[in-house]
């Protein structure tokens, strides 16, 4: 308490509505508050405030910042960051509880010392990935591996271009397209 009552104002200074969302951390910087207070995502009393709007004891402040909307009510009004325990005692919290965090397994974490991945390790990662995005694609879109589905590029040879017509998808191979048999023809390696 009595580092919330130092880091207050002096009698007759008021507060700026960033100065406090940063003292309360709701923020992590002071320029982020008012980059917030400016884009109007903060609300004293339901009206969009700048940052330079005075703050009094019993306001409503809202703050939409990082995907979630913080509700509070100024209790006591400091200028100065203080510690955590500290900056709960200076509002009352009516936020709504936050969204609960999606169970993702962590995308590219290895052991130590395994060094790189392997081609095969790279493929089963790419074939995760593949089904993980296929629950999240738009009903008619086309498949990863194109209108078949089988992860061919549908190149044919011809052009320099991979995927396109006549294609050999390999760059600087031009001409290629009209061998057949073995596996320069055949465009895989």
């Amino acid at each position: 308490m009595a580092a919330a009552e130092a880091a207050g104002p002096q009698s007759g200074e008021s507060v700026r509505i960033d100065s406090w969302i940063w003292s309360v951390r709701l923020v992590k910087t002071r320029s982020i508050g008012a980059t917030a207070c400016k884009g109007g995502h903060v609300r004293v009393n339901g009206e969009r405030v700048k940052p330079a709007h005075s703050v009094r004891v019993g306001d409503e402040v809202r703050l939409r910042h990082e995907g979630r909307e913080r509700i509070v009510v100024v209790k006591r009004l400091i200028r100065k960051r203080v510690g955590a325990p500290v900056a709960v005692q200076c509002y009352v919290d009516n936020s709504p509880p936050p969204p609960p965090r999606e169970a993702v397994a962590p995308p590219g974490i290895r052991d130590r010392g395994t060094g790189r991945p392997t081609k095969r390790d790279r493929r089963e990662l790419e074939r995760l990935r593949a089904l993980d995005s296929f629950g999240s694609r738009p009903p008619g879109a086309a498949s990863p591996g194109g209108p078949s589905g089988s992860g061919a590029t549908g190149v044919t040879g011809g052009s320099d271009v991979p995927g396109e017509p006549g294609g050999s998808g390999r760059p600087g191979r031009p001409g290629r397209s009209g061998r057949s048999g073995g596996r320069r023809g055949s465009g895989r390696r």
